[in-house]
């Protein structure tokens, strides 16, 4: 099985692409060309270039591709340019889950964040399950990230 991970190159994304491997699947990694591939030195993946941003670079990405693993995130508590992250975080998630369909990819595993989990009024632990609404949000990280969650939905 030939696999896609966005953002292999980053924290979360290197130690998925690590069990991955060690699960004998085949790797393709997406990095953009201004990436740092120091955390992919040694393995063996397969390396394209593109960017979520770019539609095309993505079909490309998964040709030949089974799955997805979306890890990839524009992890900036702060920007200068906020549509940026906007940018990264929604409508590259739009991007490459458009290009998943379009690519037939049959199984898509989303790594969203523990920035848009609710907060339990009565302290109990938060999941997935736990009521929560934009206006919850603060900053322009959680706020992409509860949008995009919201796209993937």
């Amino acid at each position: 099985m030939k696999t896609l991970i966005t953002g292999a190159s980053g924290f979360v994304g290197s130690a998925v692409l690590r069990v991955l491997l060690k699960k004998g699947f085949q790797i393709r990694s997406l990095l953009r060309s201004s990436s740092n591939s120091e955390n992919l030195s040694g393995l063996n993946v397969e390396i394209v270039h593109g960017d979520l941003r770019d539609p095309a670079s993505l079909d490309n990405a998964l040709k030949g591709c089974d799955s997805l693993f979306h890890v990839a995130a524009d992890y900036r508590l702060w920007a200068k340019n906020t549509n940026e992250i906007y940018q990264s975080n929604v409508d590259g998630t739009i991007n490459i889950m458009r290009a998943a369909q379009r690519q037939k990819i049959s199984k898509i595993v989303y790594t969203s964040s523990v920035a848009t989990l609710g907060i339990n009024r009565d302290e109990t632990p938060a999941d997935e399950n736990t009521p929560v609404t934009f206006s919850d949000m603060i900053g322009d990280y959680k706020k992409s990230k509860f949008l995009a969650e919201e796209k993937v939905k």
